[in-house]
């Protein structure tokens, strides 16, 4: 498998203690919450520029994936970021947004494992889990292995409630959000179907459709094994149009060129299931890559879809 392709999903390994990331707008704290079962020593929490200066306000809660790429650039393996210190208050001062807190949650040291969405495994084929080692670096994938359910609990249970305890934050679905790219964007689609009363809204950017190694023999048969498995575990869930809201999208080159057929057969099962309108949002990006420049180019849009109350 190629370099580039482990390094995307598998995350390359964190410094062991990384500068503390600068912000140009707001103000960055780093809580002192960490999961050492998860292998997750850091959270950040943005807080929007008026936070300091109204004690009177309270604010959304965006919870955020690979925390560690949200702002600085210089921080980050690959000197890119997502620039969010700068887009919430560009858009909020333009009218498009409200200000919301941003809760950055560092990667896990084994990232495919934790961000893969746990419960799925159960309604793939199996030779379709068995494909999944390759990108492990595992033998096999066992579900024991999967990490993704304790890292929901933890997020849920733990970083959540002290996020609102800590700060003036709005506690409800309806002005809870959960983002990410790649696995992050998996584990952010699979965080609104497990705990829908939690997050109202997700955006999944650059979802890791393929779930695996994108370049198998047969795509046409792991697009429909793949969205099949979605379809059939979502009716496990209580995940509900209108209640619930959801953002998709991908790039066409990079890692992103293999996404195309796989997001097409998802729209699908997802408009037969009654998603669309003002509740599902799919976008593609011609000529977009599977980086952190990419997505900041684009992050009003998930932004503003995220906000169902924007002004």
């Amino acid at each position: 498998m190629p370099v580039m392709l482990i390094a995307l999903l598998l995350g390359w390994q964190q410094p062991e203690a990384p500068a503390m990331p600068q912000v140009t707008a707001g103000k960055l704290e780093q809580s002192h919450l960490s999961a050492p079962h998860l292998r997750i020593d850091r959270v950040w929490v943005w807080l929007p520029p008026s936070y300091g200066t109204d004690p009177e306000r309270r604010y959304p809660v965006l919870y955020m994936h690979d925390g560690q790429n949200l702002f600085d650039p210089s921080v980050t393996y690959y000197k890119k970021s997502w620039e969010l210190d700068q887009a919430v208050p560009r858009m909020a001062e333009a009218g498009d947004l409200r200000e919301w807190i941003v809760v950055g949650v560092e990667s896990p040291r084994e990232r495919y494992l934790t961000l893969f969405p746990e419960k799925l495994v159960d309604h793939l084929p199996p030779h379709r889990v068995e494909a999944l080692a390759s990108v492990s670096e595992r033998e096999k994938i066992e579900r024991e292995a999967l990490k993704g359910d304790e890292y929901l609990s933890w997020l849920t249970g733990t970083v959540k409630p002290m996020v609102d305890r800590t700060y003036r934050t709005l506690a409800g679905p309806e002005d809870t959000g959960v983002m990410g790219s790649s696995m992050g964007g998996l584990m952010s689609l699979y965080a609104i179907a497990e705990y829908p009363h939690v997050f109202g809204q997700a955006a999944a950017v650059s979802i890791h459709y393929p779930l695996g190694e994108p370049e198998q023999e047969d795509v046409a048969a792991n697009v429909a094994d793949t969205t099949a498995a979605w379809a059939s575990y979502f009716e496990t869930t209580e995940l509900t149009p209108g209640a619930n809201r959801i953002y998709m999208d991908h790039g066409t080159a990079t890692l992103d060129a293999h996404y195309p057929p796989y997001a097409d057969a998802f729209d699908a099962m997802m408009e037969a299931r009654g998603w669309g309108g003002a509740n599902y949002m799919s976008r593609r990006y011609t000529g977009a890559e599977h980086d952190e420049i990419a997505w900041a180019e684009r992050i009003d849009i998930p932004l503003a879809f995220l906000d169902r109350n924007d002004p």
